[in-house]
């Protein structure tokens, strides 16, 4: 097992508020269920270095990133829309998030059997090319594989979102880039409020219905893996989000952390098969601070090659 886990020096120190759900907290509560479970003594950690302005064009327009860095307040908050703030911390922040997932693919690209979780945030997969929304600002998956296409000998990449929100912003980016395939589950109808029958040509949207419990989401998604089979990627990155979980507040899925395990490791036999293990992971969503925790330790050993087949699709 290689799972290296990246950090960003400055992404708990991004704050919106002591009762925004997209806290510091979420960090602290997957560190502590790290050390628990002993997954913090058995992984790789490494500090990541933050992003360039010029990283961050590969994924959104250059005028939206300039205006990023020239609103950044020296106090106060400012808001993008009624749940995005920016404070003193938060381009610090979303540039180390950025750069995780880009020194995240360049690590796995220069070996076999290596998988890479970007213990970071800002979240990112509602950041469209030239909007901040939904606690995004900076898209880190879609410019992962942006950065990955740019700077590595391949010309396919996967992207898998397993967030309960639908990533609009990634769709938004990636759009019918015949080079990048995303494989996008959520629940419908919930925020964002996209509508799942116009996807981009290079998407599998899986809607799912407020209830859906985790027998359901495996035959729901059963379809992703024969997609991802015939497309063959040569590097899969995953948009971790842990908000379907039946504990968390902010939706209405009834996942458990042997779903996410389970999920996690279909991914890695994937991966495996086409890329020689390759995968980068981002912490998107995920708002139940015990929920989250626990569900990333499942995560993470799903995608080291521990995934009890426990049925379903």
């Amino acid at each position: 097992m290689t799972v290296r886990i990246y950090r960003g020096r400055d992404c708990a120190l991004h704050d919106m508020g002591y009762d925004h759900p997209e806290s510091p907290e979420r960090l602290y509560a997957i560190n502590d269920q790290l050390i628990a479970s002993g997954l913090e003594m058995s992984c790789e950690h490494a500090d990541a270095k933050p992003a360039t302005q010029q990283q961050l064009y590969l994924a959104h327009a250059p005028e939206y990133v300039d205006n990023l860095f020239a609103k950044a307040p020296t106090q106060d908050l400012i808001w993008f829309d009624e749940e995005t703030g920016m404070m003193n911390k938060t381009l610090s922040a979303m540039c180390y998030a950025a750069g995780a997932a880009c020194e995240a693919v360049d690590w796995t690209m220069k070996g076999q059997d290596r998988q890479a979780f970007c213990m970071v945030r800002p979240p990112g997969h509602h950041a469209e090319k030239n909007k901040a929304m939904g606690f995004c600002f900076i898209n880190n998956t879609a410019l992962a594989a942006k950065y990955a296409l740019k700077h590595h000998d391949i010309d396919r990449v996967a992207i898998v979102d397993f967030d309960v929100h639908h990533g609009n912003g990634t769709e938004h980016i990636i759009k019918d880039d015949k080079r990048i395939l995303l494989c996008s589950s959520f629940e419908h109808p919930l925020y964002p409020f996209s509508d799942p029958q116009h996807t981009s040509s290079n998407t599998v949207a899986v809607p799912l219905p407020p209830g859906a419990n985790g027998e359901q989401y495996r035959k729901a998604v059963s379809g992703w893996f024969t997609a991802l089979d015939n497309f063959a990627p040569q590097l899969i990155i995953i948009s971790a989000g842990f908000d379907a979980h039946a504990e968390d507040p902010m939706a209405h899925l009834r996942l458990t952390e042997d779903d996410y395990k389970w999920l996690s490791y279909q991914i890695r036999k994937l991966a495996d098969k086409h890329c020689c293990g390759r995968i980068v992971s981002s912490l998107e969503g995920g708002y139940c601070l015990s929920a989250l925790g626990r569900s990333v330790v499942a995560h993470l050993k799903g995608l080291s090659g521990d995934g009890i087949e426990t049925g379903g699709a």
